[in-house]
Formats: C-alpha cells, sequence, structure tokens
C-alpha cells in the first residue's frame, strides 16, 4: 500500500487535515499499514506540490487551538488515483511488523523476557479486537469493500491472537522442558 493512494483514497470521502490522515489509517487500516507522522506529512507537501491535492490554512477560532491545513484531492488528484486503482497490484503479501522481526530472534534471548513481550502482544491485539468489533457495524453500513476490509481486520485480529497464545504456550512449554534437563 503506498503511502500517497492511502491520502489520495481517504480525501475521496472528504477533506482531512494531517493528524486525521494519520489517525484514520491507524484505526482502520492497522492491519495492512504502519504509517508516522512523519511520512504522513513528507506525503502530503509531495502531492500538493505535484497538484494532486490542494491545501486550505484553517484559522483556530477565538478560543485557540492551532493552526490546521486542510487537504482536498484535486481533479489531477483523481485521475491519478483512478490510474492506481485500476492498474495491477503488487503481487506479494507484506507483512510490516517490528514485532514479528525481533520475535525471530527471540531465540538467542531469555525465554521469559519472550513470554512477557508476547503477553504484551496479546493486550494490544486484544484492544485492536474490541474497538474493531465494536466498529463493525458502523463500517458494516458502507459500502461492500469497506465492510469486507473491515471484516478481515476483525479475522485478521483473532488469527494473530490465536497464534500469539499458541506461540506462549510453546515457549513456556519449551523453557519448563530445557529448565527440567538442567536439573
Amino acid at each position: 500500500m503506498s503511502i500517497k493512494y492511502a491520502i489520495l483514497g481517504l480525501l475521496h470521502y472528504t477533506d482531512m487535515h494531517g493528524y486525521r490522515i494519520k489517525d484514520h489509517i491507524e484505526k482502520n487500516f492497522g492491519h495492512m499499514w504502519t504509517i508516522n507522522f512523519g511520512q504522513i506529512y513528507t506525503s502530503l507537501k509531495d502531492l500538493e506540490e505535484s497538484g494532486l491535492i490542494e491545501v486550505t490554512e484553517i484559522v483556530p477560532s477565538d478560543d485557540g487551538g492551532p493552526h490546521k491545513k486542510c487537504y482536498r484531492i484535486t481533479e489531477e488528484g483523481k485521475k491519478d488515483f483512478a490510474r492506481w486503482l485500476h492498474s495491477s497490484p503488487e503481487k506479494q503479501m507484506l507483512l510490516r511488523d517490528p514485532f514479528l522481526l525481533r520475535f525471530a530472534f527471540f531465540g538467542f534471548g531469555d525465554p521469559g523476557c519472550a513470554v512477557e513481550i508476547i503477553d504484551e502482544q496479546i493486550k494490544i491485539y486484544e484492544e485492536q479486537l474490541e474497538r474493531r468489533t465494536q466498529n463493525l457495524s458502523r463500517w458494516r453500513k458502507q459500502n461492500v469493500y469497506v465492510r469486507l476490509i473491515a471484516d478481515l481486520g476483525v479475522k485478521f485480529n483473532e488469527m494473530y491472537l490465536e497464534w500469539l497464545k499458541q506461540a506462549k504456550e510453546e515457549i513456556v512449554k519449551e523453557s519448563d522442558e530445557l529448565f527440567v534437563k538442567k536439573i
């Protein structure tokens, strides 16, 4: 998933400011893509310079608050997005998760520490699953594509939690067996 096209796609729904774009990607597409603020604002600047989006400065009210920039997709942005939408997708599935990279090397560390980190991941994914499940009824009111991707997010969460719990169980069992052999 290209950040550029994620932003252009979101701006098809409504005009947004950078924080809302990042927040929306994290909350609703987190099972597909992660992003940081630096990437968002760099991409927004590039999109504006390319004429694919336009920016409007929003001046805060008399009560204060920060200045915001609100972004809107242009006709050229819609054309570019349509070309991307109709092109062949990338052929491989990429799962970018810093935890999984660390997991691959847990064998070089302390199994107790690995289990603690796995427990943290279980808690994170349980919270995400709860949030996604609560939002599912809202997403199901959208078009078929949004509904299906929301369903995928829930199923991915459930599958990942199942795998994490299995991994923890196997690591604990192996650690216990090694401890008994040493005695």
